[in-house]
């Protein structure tokens, strides 16, 4: 064979080889190592929570529990305080959810999850100031707050946690909050002067413990100087903030409807009920017992503290428990947007809140300096009506220490140029909100007109049920 012939020949000889190892390895008939992303030798342990690195193209239950636990890293950053060159902020208001918490619930006949909820600073998750904030919170009979809360204690100190206490997780999530907040508002934008008091502030918190402490740890990063006689913390006495302002038969109508869907889902969800017929027979009880228990509460618990699951002699509560349970969940949320019932609730349930946030926003424009900060330390019912109030249907439900943040901004050359910002844990979600999405933000106006937030509040929320009023809304049957 002529040395051309074989050239050509070894050629043919090799693609054909080529070719047939890359089908063999496509058909999987060759093994091929995979690639790891983390490069690190990690020591293998059993978990319950894998930790997911990119979000799943489908919703994954073990993900969404995940993003809900929120578990306090180093690389999270926000955009609050984020907008064009030489726009002023003036005002900023917060409303937080209390951050990680113990059950409210226990499963019954199962041993109850582990946790200490004393503050140990070398213990983790941590936080650089987490030994100067349990040292000052020792301090809190300085504290100034109404009569309710003054007798709650300023920080969780159960080495065996008390039902719905906040943990050490819970406060370090919002330590995390403040030091985002400051290094933007009080840092970058110096949102508070430098001899502020007690006026420049607004603070609110219901009666709960967990949403104390969770306020307290947020302030106590991002103030320039923790001083007890520069606070005063108010009750709230109602869970969707609604103060005086809270009678309102046709909420509690539209809450009652929601309670039906949600009822009329759960009993068509034949996976879900013999998933609560295995795990009753697993822990010994009757099913409606075991259902009444709530038990999504005390495993997210577990799950999100990395405890495995409660066993009993007859077995153990699994992940495909958890799955089921949890997907449960996720398509109830979906249905909740699409049937709107949720959504008229949640415009009356928090017009009151609302309202309170625009008036506070108006005086602050007239040149009023008091509470350009405030703070709302709330509750899962407090802030998800929110979301849904203001048009985010595709938000998430709102994780431990979820805030939503409202920023008041005036223009560079006209001080009667108002606008507005509204972010969800960092994100801007301001051109998703209802009253904003036609707003071109690539107009001579980048941001959304305070007009817009204003003429929602007022007027177009109540659009909705043929009214022009929140007392009309409320008192007339839209059907």
């Amino acid at each position: 064979m002529v040395p051309r012939n074989r050239f050509f020949f070894l050629l043919a000889v090799a693609a054909v080889l080529a070719i047939l190892s890359l089908s063999l390895q496509f058909l999987h008939l060759i093994p091929t190592p995979p690639v790891r992303e983390d490069r690190q030798n990690v020591k293998s342990r059993k978990r319950i929570m894998p930790v997911p690195h990119t979000e799943p193209p489908v919703i994954d239950p073990v993900y969404e529990a995940y993003a809900y636990c929120n578990i306090p890293n180093n690389t999270e950053r926000g955009m609050e305080g984020h907008s064009p060159p030489d726009y002023k902020l003036l005002s900023v208001q917060v409303m937080i959810r209390h951050g990680d918490r113990y059950p409210l619930y226990a499963i019954p006949k199962t041993k109850k999850p582990a946790i200490d909820c004393t503050l140990v600073p070398s213990r983790k998750p941590s936080h650089p100031q987490l030994a100067a904030f349990l040292s000052h919170m020792s301090k809190g009979s300085k504290g100034r707050m109404d009569n309710v809360l003054s007798g709650l204690p300023r920080f969780p100190s159960h080495s065996v946690c008390e039902m719905g206490e906040l943990t050490q997780t819970g406060v370090v999530q919002h330590l995390r909050n403040g030091q985002l907040l400051r290094d933007t508002y009080i840092k970058k934008h110096t949102l508070l002067p430098d001899s502020w008091t007690s006026k420049h502030l607004y603070i609110e918190s219901t009666g709960k413990s967990r949403t104390l402490q969770s306020g307290l740890a947020l302030l106590y990063s991002l103030l320039p100087e923790f001083d007890w006689q520069k606070i005063y913390i108010r009750h709230q006495w109602s869970s969707i903030f609604c103060s005086s302002s809270c009678d309102c038969p046709m909420r509690n109508h539209y809450l009652e409807e929601e309670q039906r869907r949600q009822y009329s889902l759960r009993v068509k969800n034949s996976l879900l009920e013999q998933t609560y017929v295995d795990m009753a027979k697993i822990v010994g009880v009757p099913t409606r017992l075991l259902r009444a228990s709530n038990p999504i509460d005390s495993l997210l618990c577990h799950f999100c503290h990395n405890i495995s699951f409660p066993c009993t002699q007859k077995g153990c509560i699994g992940l495909e428990h958890f799955n089921v349970i949890k997907s449960h969940q996720l398509g109830d949320e979906k249905e909740r947007h699409e049937t709107k019932v949720y959504y008229r609730y949640s415009l009356l349930a928090t017009h009151p809140i609302l309202n309170q946030t625009v008036t506070r926003m108006q005086r602050i424009a007239e040149g009023r300096s008091e509470e350009v900060f405030a703070l709302f330390s709330a509750h899962d019912v407090t802030v998800a009506p929110l979301l849904a109030a203001l048009g985010l249907s595709e938000a998430r439900f709102p994780r431990f220490a979820a805030r939503i943040v409202f920023e008041l901004w005036r223009a560079p050359k006209d001080k009667k140029s108002l606008f507005v910002r509204v972010l969800y844990n960092g994100e801007d979600v301001t051109f998703q909100t209802s009253f904003c999405q036609k707003h071109s933000r690539h107009s001579s106006q980048p941001l959304c007109p305070f007009q817009n937030f204003m003429n929602f509040v007022k007027k177009d929320m109540f659009a909705i049920f043929n009214s022009t009023n929140y007392y009309d809304a409320c008192h007339r049957r839209a059907f």
